[in-house]
Parts: structure tokens; sequence; C-alpha cells
């Protein structure tokens, strides 16, 4: 082919694409400019959040509660942002991030710890909500709905959605106390007996029965990877980073083993049905500074022995040694920090844009949620009378009411299977709302208060 023919033939190529890539560009510049508002409008509420004694992410959930009903008031520019499945995705990943985040700053034997009350906070947790609102509330309020409908409205509020209690433990530097170790711990149990709760009430609803076998067979599933997951991945993360960091013992290479180590388990996790989140979480649970103590420290040592007097070298590069280990012990919690900066803000402002305030014009449905919503956050606070003596109950109790995201997954499985209608629907939602943005400033004056 000759030097012209080929040019016309990559210059017809060219045009006739152009058109699709035009498109792609467009959108690809679209989400940009929001991501750019939404990073920056985050940063702005959350301070003043901050200045009003709330945490900061009730200001990015707040932020999204605004831009999403913008609508209200004509102005429809913000309406795309919330459909769009980029960013959506991103925001998918933010959660992911800062559940890794928790995990890394959580220590493994605090966790098992607190395991016993932490497993019956969650037990209690997932089976106080459930039977109010499938035997209790859903029948006396919303009277005429099948059974199918009120054990769908149970299973709604049995969720929980540790993300965001985990932001207001994380943001105010309270992760370490029991109370948060019992939340955490109960949040994985919940995932776990709701995902449960679920799959059993949507078989109910498609096949009319489901056996012994099917729940057994979903709680084997879940207990083995998270069990799994977790021994075998510590056993390989104390032997793999050594080995990593004799290959490259600089930032680059943690960074990859951690945020990849959280990527993969998420991945993981969702391959067998649990929520990514909980992979997230046992990724940051296998890395115990004392794993990644060759990372950094090596080649610094390397660059100083020789700078050193040889009379006493050795016991000057040991105490160098343990300094650099000490500083850095914290390190690959303080690498993924900035990931966080711009991921995880996508993630709350996206779930405040899935508010949408119509839902609030009826006043019969606005008293039904609010009955529905007093029993889903008093079947959370019984759960938080199961922490035992000498902690908190109202702080594990409060820090299990956010149904979040988790709460609209529940409702909208039901809504797709053709069980929850149009009003149920909006009770939820009106429920997920004042669970989701109450809970917050509550938990933050309750941990104020302890010492």
């Amino acid at each position: 082919m000759s030097p012209a023919l080929r040019l016309a033939v990559l210059t017809g190529c060219a045009l006739a694409a152009a058109p699709a890539l035009a498109a792609g560009s467009s959108v690809v510049g679209e989400n940009l400019l929001w991501l750019a508002l939404i990073l920056m409008a985050a940063r702005l509420f959350s301070p003043f959040a901050q200045r009003l004694g709330f945490p900061a992410v009730l200001g990015e959930l707040l932020l999204g509660v605004v831009l999403g009903n913008l609508g209200l008031a004509g102005f429809h520019t913000f309406g795309s942002i919330a459909r769009d499945p980029i960013i959506a995705f991103i925001a998918e990943l933010g959660v992911i991030v800062l559940l890794l985040q928790i995990g890394l700053e959580t220590r493994l034997g605090d966790l098992v710890r607190v395991g016993p009350r932490a497993f019956l906070v969650g037990s209690v947790g997932i089976a106080a909500p459930f039977a109010l609102g499938a035997f209790v509330v859903g029948p006396a309020l919303l009277p005429g709905l099948s059974s199918h409908a009120y054990l769908f409205l149970g299973a709604t509020l049995a969720a929980t959605s540790v993300g965001i209690t985990g932001r207001v433990f994380r943001d105010l530097g309270r992760l370490g106390t029991t109370e948060a170790q019992i939340v955490l711990g109960a949040a994985v149990i919940d995932d776990v007996l709701g995902l449960v709760i679920l799959a059993v009430v949507s078989s109910l609803v498609q096949v009319g029965s489901v056996s012994a076998g099917q729940v057994g067979t979903i709680i084997a599933e879940a207990v083995l990877f998270l069990g799994g997951s977790i021994a075998a991945g510590r056993f390989l993360a104390a032997r793999l980073a050594g080995r990593l960091a004799s290959l490259d013992s600089g930032p680059s290479m943690l960074f990859a083993l951690v945020l990849g180590s959280g990527l993969l388990l998420a991945w993981a996790a969702h391959a067998i049905g649990l929520a990514p989140i909980i992979g997230a979480f046992a990724a940051g649970l296998l890395f115990e500074p004392i794993f990644l103590r060759d990372f950094a420290t090596p080649r610094v040592v390397q660059e100083i022995e020789p700078l050193l007097p040889a009379s006493g070298r050795s016991t000057l590069v040991a105490d160098i040694r343990r300094v650099l280990e000490r500083q850095a012990s914290h390190q690959h919690e303080h690498m993924i920090e900035p990931i966080g900066y711009f991921f995880v803000p996508v993630f709350f402002v996206l779930t405040g844009m899935q508010v949408d305030l119509r839902s609030l014009a009826d006043p019969a449905i606005v008293a039904i949620a609010f009955g529905v919503t007093l029993a889903a956050v008093a079947g959370k606070l019984a759960a938080g009378l199961a922490a035992g003596r000498g902690n908190s109950p109202w702080i594990v109790g409060w820090g299990m009411v956010p149904r979040g995201e988790v709460g609209l997954i529940f409702a909208t499985v039901g809504k797709q299977l053709g069980v929850v209608d149009e009003a149920l629907f909006s009770v939820v939602v009106i429920m997920v709302i004042v669970t989701t943005l109450v809970t917050p400033p509550i938990l933050t004056r309750l941990l104020a208060r302890r010492p």
C-alpha cells in the first residue's frame, strides 16, 4: 500500500470514528467536571459541618441531598450524576477504600477480644429490627400488604451501613475504642446474617420455599471466606512482604501491595455474593506493622551506615533501624489516605444524591415512615444493650443505626421482585434518609462525652 493510500485510509477511519470519539470525550469531560465539583464542594461543606459540631461525613451527605434535589427548583444540571455508571463505580471504589483504611487502623487482636460481644450485638441487631418490621410495625402501619412485603420490610430494617459509622469513628480518632471494635465486628456479622435473610426472603418470593441446605451454604461460604482470607492472607503477608521489600523497599511497592490486596479481596467477596466492603475490611486486617518493617528502612540504613564512625557502628545502626521501624509502622495507613481524599467523598455525596425529597410530600407516608423509623432505631439500640458492662450501649446501638446504601439495596431487590410497591419503597427511603443523617451528629455527641 502506497503512503498516499495508507494516509487516505487512516484519514477515512479517523473521520468515521470521530462522532463516537467525540461522544465518548464529551462524557469523560462531563464526568471530570462533576468529580471536580463534588471534591471541592465536599471539602467546603465538611469544615462547615465540623464548625457546627457535626462530623465531616454529614456535610458530604447533606451536599449530596442538596445536589440531588436541585431539580425541584428547576435546576437539572446535576440530575445525570446520580445515574452515571462511571461516577457510581468511583463511589463504590470510595467505600471500598474507606473500609480498607478502617481495616488497616484496626488490630485483629482487638476484634478477637470483643468477638463474643460483637457476635451477640450483631445477632440481636439483625433479629430485633427484622422481627419489629416483619411482624409488628409492618402489619400495624401498612395493613393489607402481602406477607412477603412485610418480610422484605423486616430485612430492610435489619440492614446496617458500616461505612457511615466507621467514618465517624475514624474522623474522631476513636477507632481504637472497645465500642468501635464491637460495632465493626457486629457489622461484619450483620452483613453475613443480612445476606442470609435477603437470600431466604427472595427465595420465598420466587419459588415459595427455601431449604436448610441453601441457608447453610450461604453461611458456610461467608464464614470460610472471612476466616480463610484473614488466616491465609496474614500467613502470606508475613512472608511476601519481606520478599517484595527485597526487590523494592520503597513506597511504591508497599502501596501496590496494600491497595492491590484490598481490591483483590473486595473482588473475591463480591464473587461469592458478599458485600465487597467486607473483603476490603478483611484485607486491612492482614497488615500488622511488624510485617512491613522491611519497607523503607533498609535503603535508609544503607545510605546512613557508611557515614557513621567505625567504633560502635553496629549499635548505632541497630538504634537507627529501631527508630525508623517505629516511625514507619503506620506508613501503609498514611499511604492510602490520599486515595481516600479523592474517592471517599464521592461515595457519601452520591449516597446523599439518592435521597428524593419528593417522597416527603405525602403526609400519610411520612407518618408511616416515622413509625417505621422508630422501630428501625429501637431494634438497633436493643442490640447495643448486648455490648456488655463497661461499654456504652448507646454508642454501640447508635453505631448500628444507619442503613445507608445497604437498606436501599434491600428495598430495591424487593421492588424488582414486585413485592415492594411505591408506597412501601417511599417509606423505606424516608427511613434510610433519617437513620443515615441523624446518626453522625448523635454519635459525635455521645463520643464527645466518653472519656
